[in-house]
């Protein structure tokens, strides 16, 4: 398999790390009995920092990956490219 790295890779990493250190925390807290809020309050931002972080990789490889397998195209071919590549910024 080839590698692939793209400029947003050591960014998605920090931000995976962070959340890494941040369930931890969580796991921390549900073993010392801290809040149900307070925990989900966490749970919440480890979620989030997760998704944003599958958001960028998603949309990176759409901009780089597809535009290379597609290649050039015609101005009518090539707006169902640029509507795919919208549409997936919803998932």
């Amino acid at each position: 398999m080839t590698e692939h790295r793209h400029a947003s890779h050591p960014d998605i990493v920090k931000r995976l790390k962070r959340a890494e250190g941040h369930l931890r925390s969580v796991v921390a807290m549900i073993e010392a009995g801290k809040p149900c809020l307070d925990v989900t309050q966490q749970l919440h931002a480890v979620e989030k920092a997760v998704a944003q972080a599958k958001r960028t990789l998603i949309q990176d490889h759409l901009e780089h990956c597809l535009e290379d397998a597609v290649g050039p195209l015609p101005r009518e071919r090539r707006r169902s490219v640029d509507e795919f590549k919208e549409i997936a910024k919803y998932l």
